[in-house]
């Protein structure tokens, strides 16, 4: 392999950038269908992502709707699977298809040529006939910045570096931002020994993981094809029934139920495993959005205040595949794909931008074998 940047003579059948679970399903799903891609990953190993979220996560969805193609969870997991367990699980899925990333590999550029695609990665540059983009809704973290935030002489960080509550024990901890990473870092230093606080910016829709026994994600299967009013209605009914109203607690709903939010402005809700408990016990604080930051803690949108050691900022994180996609159309004005299946530029696919209220692993799966097929047909037009 060449270590210039002058690209490959070899015209490659299909490229991936990503190893996480979207590359490494399509991959698979090539594989299957005979053709032999080649998977980029910018990390030191495939699910790289995975293997650096917070210790405590789990899957929000069952295991039954979040495998990949053609290999299953163990069944003796529980219905959840832990972060440790979804890395195992997907470092055998790679074993099982024979996907050896290239790791270590950062894509700096994916532009289109004659013939299909040029990738210009940091070790050289491949010519494809086929691109697939899978590197991640979490590519890069926002890089939001609060007023005075250089002010604040405490411990700060975001909230990929955060893993546990060890170094929290008997701290004030300011929790920035109210998503599923929030909220469950939160409880995480509630349950060891810290004293959070959260600051939501704006509310947040809210349901129960499991109601009655029945997982939220199964519910949102069966109502999928609902009308989005009549979804949002049995969602905001079941989160009542689930949790009560929750506005006295400082957990204003918002004016968009949760399917609504989702669709239209890709806002997942908060799928709580035990935050509002915590909440309702005083064992979490809910704070507005932050006004500014002290040099000892915070201001707040009410006018209240007060001080913290440390603070996590779970503001989130963005695909930024405006850096990397210089194919000009195939993204939206937010910098999404137009058309993951390849129809905004042909040869070039995304998957795993797209997150539907049924899972996102369960719509990666899906998205694998859409594309893999597509791949596959296109290579045999072209003989």
């Amino acid at each position: 392999m060449s270590t210039g940047a002058d690209a490959t003579t070899a015209l490659l059948p299909a490229l991936i950038v990503g190893a996480g679970p979207a590359g490494l399903a399509s991959a698979a799903c090539l594989k299957q269908r005979g053709i032999e891609p080649l998977v980029l990953e910018a990390g030191g190993s495939l699910a790289n992502s995975w293997r650096h979220h917070y210790d405590r996560l789990r899957l929000h969805t069952v295991k039954q709707q979040s495998h990949l193609p053609g290999v299953p969870f163990a069944k003796e997991l529980a219905r959840y699977p832990t972060r440790a367990e979804v890395v195992a699980y997907l470092e055998a899925y790679a074993a099982r298809f024979a996907i050896v990333p290239r790791t270590g590999e950062v894509v700096r550029r994916v532009r289109a040529a004659d013939g299909g695609f040029v990738v210009e990665s940091a070790r050289a540059a491949y010519r494809a006939r086929a691109v697939v983009i899978a590197s991640g809704l979490n590519r890069v973290p926002n890089p939001e910045r609060l007023p005075g935030q250089e002010r604040f002489r405490g411990t700060l960080m975001h909230s990929r570096d955060y893993h546990n509550a060890d170094r929290f024990v008997d701290q004030r901890v300011l929790v920035v931002g109210a998503g599923n990473t929030g909220a469950e870092i939160a409880l995480d230093l509630a349950e060891h020994g810290a004293r959070p606080t959260m600051a939501l910016r704006s509310p947040v829709n809210i349901v129960p993981r499991d109601f009655l026994g029945m997982p939220t994600q199964l519910t949102s299967i069966r109502i999928r094809r609902l009308p989005l009013k009549l979804a949002d209605a049995v969602a905001r009914l079941v989160s009542r029934l689930a949790f009560g109203n929750l506005a006295r607690y400082g957990l204003a709903r918002p004016a968009l139920g949760p399917l609504t939010a989702f669709k239209l402005r890709r806002r997942v809700p908060l799928i709580d495993v035990g935050t509002i408990a915590a909440v309702k016990r005083g064992d979490i604080a809910v704070k507005p959005a932050v006004a500014r930051f002290t040099e000892t803690g915070a201001l707040f949108a009410d006018g209240s205040g007060d001080e913290f050691d440390a603070v996590v900022l779970a503001t989130g994180y963005r695909p930024a595949l405006e850096d990397i996609v210089a194919v000009p159309g195939v993204l939206d004005d937010e910098g999404y794909p137009r058309d993951w299946k390849g129809g905004a530029h042909p040869g070039l696919f995304f998957v795993g931008y797209h997150q539907p209220s049924t899972g996102l692993l369960r719509e990666i799966a899906i998205q694998a074998e859409v594309v893999a097929a597509a791949i596959a047909r296109a290579t045999t037009e072209q003989g």
